[in-house]
């Protein structure tokens, strides 16, 4: 069975986070889906490039969550989220899913 790449989980994280925070109106439920698919990458960042790679790019995910808020009010939400989701995809592509 063929691996899912880490930055999708990533990716998917923070943009299926706040799709759910935002359609359910439950905030703790969107964090639930950005916790369970950062603790995923998390785990497979450790696995594939070790335990700096994984600090880095989960340093960066919590970033990427946490930057998204004031760039939200510049931008807009949905461009937000989707810009720092494109960040946190790359970096975790070029660190830890390139072969």
């Amino acid at each position: 069975m063929a691996q899912v790449p880490t930055s999708v989980v990533a990716a998917a994280g923070l943009v299926g986070g706040y799709a759910v925070a935002r359609w359910t109106r439950k905030r703790p439920l969107g964090g639930v889906v950005l916790g369970a698919a950062g603790l995923a990458a998390g785990r497979e960042w450790h696995r594939r490039a070790g335990a700096p790679a994984a600090a880095g790019l989960g340093a960066l995910y919590v970033a990427g969550f946490a930057g998204s808020h004031p760039l939200a009010k510049k931008i807009g939400a949905w461009p937000a989220v989707l810009t720092v989701a494109a960040v946190v995809a790359a970096a975790s592509w070029t660190v830890a899913d390139r072969d």
